[in-house]
């Protein structure tokens, strides 16, 4: 179908965006599959404040999609960033992001 192929495109456009601007950071960059970025960092929860208040990006601290165990929250080192904009909004918010959380 056309538009599952033009949808494909267009994420497949928005991964290698992100491989460019987070190359060089280890555990950053394109999933091999999905449509969210699962990027690392110190606590999801602080980085998701630090990147909203400074710079006005909205991303989902991993935290609020696992549960807790007896070894602690498996997302807490991550945030989840949605690949919902256009292109050159994309790539302006994912160096956003890591020109606040990796520099």
């Amino acid at each position: 179908e056309t538009h599952v192929n033009e949808s494909r495109a267009r994420y497949q456009a928005k991964y290698d965006i992100a491989d460019e601007v987070f190359a060089g950071i280890d555990g950053a960059g394109a999933p091999e599959a999905g449509f969210f970025l699962w990027l690392p960092v110190d606590d999801g929860e602080a980085a998701a404040l630090k990147l909203w208040t400074q710079t006005g990006v909205r991303v989902m601290p991993g935290a609020y999609f696992a549960r807790d165990t007896p070894a602690g929250n498996p997302g807490k080192p991550y945030i989840r960033v949605a690949l919902v904009t256009p292109e050159d909004e994309t790539k302006s918010g994912l160096t956003k992001i890591r020109d606040c959380l990796y520099q």
